[in-house]
């Protein structure tokens, strides 16, 4: 099955605070993750106040980022032939370093593709019912693409 990728971090370069992926059919899946540090001032006004803007089954406290991994894992159990849709490549490192949990370990994940799906002169953000949250955008971009085919 394809699960659409979308994230939000703490600008170029910075921690990662969520990540969803919304399936072609089936259940999304959305995380918040805990954060250190000063966010960016755009990050501050345009990402974090929205972090929680998703269906009351979706909420849930921020997790470390190693709680974050094995949730991944366990949402992709069921599925023996995951592949995985962004449009943007930072998306695509952010959720494979997530998967990273310490020096030489990892989520027990099976094997995993990836499609990247550069999308010129669409924003998933722009046709987003919320834009700037994981959840909404991965939603958009499913549609989008979903709706191309």
């Amino acid at each position: 099955m394809r699960y659409f990728l979308d994230t939000e971090y703490n600008g170029w370069g910075g921690a990662l605070l969520s990540l969803a992926l919304v399936p072609e059919d089936g259940e999304e899946l959305y995380v918040t993750l805990d954060w250190e540090g000063a966010l960016e001032p755009w990050v501050e006004r345009n990402v974090v106040p929205y972090l929680d803007m998703v269906p009351e089954s979706l909420v849930s406290p921020r997790m470390s980022r190693a709680d974050a991994a094995r949730t991944l894992a366990h949402y992709f159990a069921g599925d023996p032939d995951p592949v995985i849709v962004a449009d943007w490549p930072e998306d695509i490192s952010l959720f494979n370093a997530l998967l990273v949990t310490g020096p030489g370990v990892m989520a027990e994940v099976s094997g995993l593709k990836f499609q990247f799906m550069p999308l010129s002169g669409f924003s998933t953000a722009a046709n987003s019912k919320i834009p700037h949250n994981a959840l909404h955008d991965a939603r958009a971009l499913r549609d989008h693409i979903v709706g191309m085919e």
